[in-house]
């Protein structure tokens, strides 16, 4: 993913979903909230067939609405199932290693957590861009730890890596952030209530829009 002059919604996927009826309202969501990326992430109970399953019932309405779909730490599923890449965990596998792997045309994001020095090492190690995170009060990354604004103003200022704010991201953060995050993942929690997720990404990509 590149870095637009606006920040862009990066949508992850809830742990547990119906396949068919969230693909469903994957595609309606689509035709209506600007989406720069979708990240499939089951967490760490899921079986192999479980994210097999999902990425393939996920892979046609993505594609069909040009919004790349990359799989959470997997990276071994990426090439077998044609998906665009991966998002690694922090701690994860080393990014020039997996970038071997998968080759330069695969989407390939880090966590860094909320530190500078991990986000860096990630950028330098060629990453397509480094998740910092969380940064609302609510967000469930890292140690606890949250991510200061002033991170994100300092990474666009010295980084050319694109940025990633997430863990617990409203429009409070997206007006925060919005000038200096290339990428805003909404609090996953939404999923949880259908009738606030559409009303809050709206508002949160009209932020973005300025």
């Amino acid at each position: 993913m590149e870095a637009a002059p606006d920040a862009r919604l990066y949508l992850v996927t809830p742990e547990r979903f119906e396949p068919d009826a969230f693909t469903a309202d994957l595609a309606r969501l689509f035709d209506t909230v600007p989406v720069a990326c979708i990240r499939l992430s089951l967490g760490a109970v899921a079986e192999e067939d479980d994210w097999r399953r999902m990425a393939n019932h996920l892979m046609p309405v993505c594609h069909e609405a040009d919004v790349p779909l990359v799989i959470a730490e997997h990276y071994r599923l990426v090439q077998p199932l044609g998906l665009d890449g991966v998002h690694l965990a922090q701690g994860g596998p080393p990014v020039r290693a997996v970038r071997k792997e998968l080759g330069k045309d695969a989407i390939l994001g880090a966590a860094a957590g909320a530190s500078r020095h991990a986000g860096m090492t990630l950028a330098e190690a060629g990453a397509d861009y480094v998740s910092l995170g969380p940064v609302g009060e609510t967000g469930a990354l890292g140690g606890g730890e949250t991510a200061p604004d002033d991170l994100f103003a300092w990474w666009s200022e010295m980084i050319e890596t694109p940025v990633v704010a997430e863990g617990g991201a409203g429009p409070e953060e997206a007006r925060r952030l919005a000038e200096t995050a290339d990428f805003i993942v909404p609090d996953r929690r939404l999923w949880e209530t259908p009738e606030r997720l559409l009303p809050a990404l709206r508002e949160m990509a009209e932020i973005l829009a300025g």
